[in-house]
């Protein structure tokens, strides 16, 4: 037809004698009747099973008429007999970049990337080929198999997720991602495996990309699907919440507070009624050495959860630590009353009680510091400090008869109740946080702590601060000493005071003048 077309052109250009024309003419019909040859020959060699003689037949033919679609196709079925789809992914991509797309185009650059095992492009040319022509069966086709073995995947990585085998889990839902790729709920799997396997920042982008993918899947949700959407989101977000902490927590243990404190910060942003949270920061904030930080994170969780045992250690702790450095700026009032409140959260640690009774004594209430001085010794009765001050603020007794008085008494029956409502508390906590880790492990992160929550630990955080009380008591060291070897007022029977010793005279005549020293008339009452 085009070579016709140029014969008549030439004899009209003849006609009206015009050789330029004529000439341009004539070469025009000699190039499509040599296409045509060209292309002829092409296809014998094709329909004979060389494809490789084939596909420089039409080679030839494109470069003459570039134009012309059809003999790039005709290129296009010789590369893919070859096997050659990298150069048939190349040539229908500059198709799509230089022509107008189409829906069969896009279905066919989809194979290309089926053929190449990318799995990801395939999927997204599918669905580009469906916005332009949703009624397209064959892409319909190709995305439905492609969804069907997405699923199965998923199904697989769940079986193995069960069976403990995680990494072959995560492998078995990458390939269910690379299938397809839009799917919510396959990014909220990876996300938890990823934060069990302990790959917080790739758990985080999952859970991130889940969030974002809900509503916006292969179809606008309706009706159920878009409760199941609203959920699935729900979901995504509290394993955020999670992760982030899971991170927190990592950090702590290796001393990154700072990046802890970044990574809780972003929880609490989106959960600001978890109080695990915030204990969690509080402890941070602890190991910073920033108390008030720490002191007004632990009383948020104290309002929301007021009966967590985990909480009032940790504000028994902050308010020991605070008195401790109000002892040391010589506030011994404001000291004693912070001890209190450190008692009143954990009545079961000596610690307390023995810094209570040194900042009561200093500050004059000396009835408070005897009380205390006996609390410490009901609970520790080895603790050598309180019975010293306990003989001097009860001069003339003797410690066994103030550790059974009435008064003692009164004072042991009040804390020890005291103490076991604590620890009836304590334990009723802690077996209900074990049944809530057996229902939903899911929520072990939110329920971890950053530090131990065992009162016995607790105790052992206490003895580590008792130093910087001894720093200051070891001022006093050599009068504490003759405290401790003072010997008892009252005396059943007269006892002869042992015979001065005679000073020995130096030989020298000039000796220094030493002031006499009286031991008393006779007898040491």
């Amino acid at each position: 037809m085009g070579g016709r077309k140029y014969a008549l052109n030439t004899k009209g250009a003849l006609q009206r004698k015009s050789l330029r024309t004529t000439g341009l003419h004539i070469i025009s019909a000699w190039l499509c009747y040599v296409c045509v040859l060209i292309v002829l020959e092409g296809q014998c060699l094709y329909d004979l099973g060389m494809s490789v003689e084939a596909l420089e037949s039409f080679t030839k033919a494109a470069e003459i008429k570039p134009a012309f679609r059809p003999y790039h196709m005709r290129s296009l079925a010789c590369l893919t007999a070859l096997g050659r789809y990298s150069d048939c992914l190349r040539l229908v991509s500059n198709w799509l970049e230089t022509g107008d797309p189409s829906a069969d185009l896009f279905t066919l650059r989809a194979r290309l990337h089926q053929q190449l095992n990318q799995m990801t492009l395939c999927y997204h040319d599918v669905r580009s080929a469906l916005r332009l022509k949703p009624s397209c069966q064959e892409a319909s086709a190709l995305l439905k198999k492609l969804q069907e073995t997405a699923e199965r995947s998923h199904h697989a990585a769940v079986d193995k997720a069960l069976m403990g085998e995680l990494s072959d889990a995560l492998g078995k839902i990458n390939t269910a991602l690379e299938y397809n790729p839009s799917k919510a709920h396959y990014y909220l799997f990876r996300g938890i495996l990823y934060r069990r396997l302990k790959d917080f920042t790739a758990a985080i982008d999952d859970f991130v990309l889940a969030v974002d993918l809900c509503g916006v899947g292969e179809e606008p949700p309706e009706g159920e699907e878009q409760e199941i959407s609203g959920a699935l989101e729900e979901d995504a977000q509290t394993q955020l919440v999670l992760t982030y902490n899971d991170f927190a927590v990592q950090c702590f243990s290796r001393g990154l507070y700072r990046e802890a404190v970044v990574l809780l910060n972003k929880a609490i942003e989106k959960q600001r009624d978890e109080s695990a949270l915030f204990i969690n920061r509080g402890d941070c904030f602890y190991k910073q050495c920033e108390w008030m930080f720490a002191l007004a994170d632990y009383q948020l969780a104290e309002e929301m959860g007021p009966d967590n045992t985990a909480i009032r250690l940790r504000l028994a702790v902050i308010h020991n630590t605070l008195g401790l450095h109000r002892f040391n700026n010589k506030k011994y009032q404001e000291a004693a009353d912070t001890f209190s409140v450190a008692i009143k959260h954990n009545p079961a640690v000596v610690q307390y009680y023995e810094n209570r009774a040194k900042a009561s004594s200093k500050a004059d209430r000396l009835e408070e510091a005897k009380q205390d001085a006996i609390r410490v010794l009901i609970l520790d009765p080895t603790n050598e400090q309180m019975v010293a001050l306990l003989l001097r603020l009860l001069p003339g007794c003797s410690l066994s008869d103030i550790m059974s008085c009435a008064t003692a008494q009164s004072v042991e029956r009040q804390m020890m109740a005291k103490i076991e409502v604590f620890n009836q508390a304590a334990s009723k906590v802690s077996r209900i946080g074990k049944m809530a880790l057996v229902e939903d492990d899911s929520q072990t992160a939110t329920h971890a702590s950053l530090t131990d929550d065992d009162p016995k630990q607790k105790v052992q955080t206490a003895q580590v601060d008792r130093k910087l009380v001894q720093s200051k008591q070891q001022l006093n060291q050599a009068v504490k000493k003759a405290l401790h070897q003072r010997r008892p007022l009252r005396c059943d029977r007269p006892r002869l005071a042992p015979a001065p010793r005679e000073r020995e005279e130096p030989d020298t005549q000039e000796r220094p003048y030493v002031w006499r020293k009286f031991r008393g008339l006779g007898l040491n009452c």
